[in-house]
């Protein structure tokens, strides 16, 4: 399989978006990766529609060393992700290691909060695309958005094209 031996970080917060959490966590397992999600502290959390997620990490206690991919969801959950600064923390390392960071929808939020949207090329829900721009990033509106190791899409319809481009990236590295 083309991610035999990858492993996957998958972000989650209260709020998520079920596709956006759930449709990448079970492709990249499909295409043979290590999945595991990763928290605030708390042991579960809420969906939009309340479905439950549990986190087997705390972003505390992770480090980029422990994958090759780091998914971020959207939904609201992004709002209270970078409230946590581990998980802020996180993100940023990884961007500092040119890990892949594969973000969808109001994702966004969370990459402006750890500084790693200036100079890129990205794409997000329209409604944060001044947070994006504000962020320095070019914001494009896409359904997906590949910059070095930044993977941006914009809403659940473009969740085939955002696994597809984490795939194809992540099996080249």
């Amino acid at each position: 399989m083309e991610l035999d031996g990858k492993a996957a970080a998958i972000l989650v917060e209260d709020q998520y978006n079920e596709l956006e959490l759930w449709y990448p966590l079970y492709r990249l397992r499909e295409a043979g990766a290590r999945t595991f999600t990763v928290g605030t502290g708390k042991p579960a959390y809420r969906s939009k529609v309340g479905l439950e997620a549990k986190a087997e990490r705390d972003a505390a206690q992770v480090s980029p060393e422990d994958f090759d991919v780091l998914v971020i969801p959207g939904g609201w959950a992004p709002d209270l992700m970078r409230r946590y600064e581990p998980m802020v923390r996180l993100v940023a390392e990884t961007a500092k290691r040119g890990k892949i960071i594969a973000a969808i929808c109001h994702a966004g939020w969370l990459l402006a909060s750890a500084n790693v949207l200036r100079g890129k090329r990205a794409t997000s829900f329209p409604s944060i695309r001044d947070d994006v721009r504000n962020a320095g990033a070019e914001w494009v509106d896409a359904e997906v958005v590949v910059d070095g190791n930044l993977i941006t899409s914009r809403k659940p319809d473009d969740l085939p094209a955002f696994c597809r481009e984490i795939i194809r990236l992540a099996s080249k590295r």
